[in-house]
């Protein structure tokens, strides 16, 4: 199913013991593939876990991923006794009984009248326990984001083919003019000679061949071979199972520079009215190839 669009979302749940854990994510185009993950503070340590699991999904774009925990994430929290404060504490009192003589014991209850002596300590989850159903719902947006770029990534495809098809018609256009436009070169070159060299003894034969090495000069036939093989190239890689939006953008070039090379060697107002053309196509072409994984 490629090619594939780098615009895409998709989102994914799983749950697990009172704990359910969703991920988003969004996706636009991008040269390379950049990834911002967004997990809770105490996960961050799975963030490169996070970033490989995309990586072996998806080749190219700007990746935003964000994971969130609905439930209690955190571990059951455990109590301590400070005995160095309680000690502290218990010092203070008995000194203040003593010193004002209140006749009284310290108890237990005085002491924990007291703030600080037993703390509660809160527990980070087990990352190792979270990561699988973590990953299972990554791998469930991933899937979801897929089917959204394989969809854009066919309608994508559709309108190359369309761009294609003109651009191609075009270049078929300036192929069958060729041999005519070669032909009038030919013969304005000939009758030019001929009023420059009026007077001049010079072969007949000399000037019909200095005319026609002149004339081809213009001809574009090469140009015109490499466009039409770079067609059926990216008709290919439009085809392709593999990532191709960068070997597309490539090609893109090299039709600019065989146009630009063609438009260069022939002066005639029809051929440089087809060579915008071409241009004009190459450039909504490369519009469209940009959002290509």
């Amino acid at each position: 199913m490629r090619p594939r669009s780098m615009t895409g979302f998709g989102r994914g749940e799983a749950e697990e013991g009172g704990r359910s854990w969703t991920v988003e994510i969004r996706t636009v185009n991008h040269r390379f593939l950049d990834q911002r993950v967004v997990l809770p503070p105490a996960l961050t340590g799975l963030e490169e876990r996070v970033k490989k699991t995309v990586a072996g999904q998806l080749d190219r774009g700007r990746v935003e991923l964000f994971v969130l925990c609905r439930g209690n994430l955190a571990a059951a929290p455990l109590l301590a006794v400070d005995l160095d404060l309680a000690r502290q504490y218990h010092s203070c009192l008995v000194q203040l009984n003593e010193q004002l003589g209140l006749g009284c014991h310290v108890s237990l209850s005085d002491l924990l009248a007291q703030r600080g002596i037993i703390v509660q300590q809160e527990q980070n989850p087990d990352i190792e326990q979270e990561w699988p159903l973590i990953e299972k719902a990554v791998l469930v947006a991933l899937a979801d984001c897929d089917r959204m770029r394989e969809q854009e990534g066919q309608a994508l495809k559709t309108e190359l083919n369309s761009r294609l098809d003109a651009f191609a018609a075009t270049v078929r256009e300036v192929e069958v003019a060729m041999p005519q436009l070669v032909a009038q070169r030919h013969q304005e070159l000939k009758e030019r000679l001929t009023k420059l060299l009026a007077g001049v003894d010079i072969d007949p034969a000399r000037l019909a061949q200095e005319a026609a090495i002149m004339a081809d000069k213009a001809d574009v036939t090469e140009e015109v071979v490499r466009l039409t093989s770079h067609i059926s190239q990216f008709r290919s890689f439009l085809d392709s199972e593999e990532p191709s939006g960068r070997r597309l953008d490539f090609l893109l070039q090299e039709f600019l520079r065989e146009v630009n090379t063609l438009a260069s060697k022939i002066s005639n107002a029809a051929i440089a009215r087809l060579g915008v053309e071409m241009k004009n196509e190459i450039e909504k072409l490369r519009e469209q190839v940009q959002n290509i994984e």
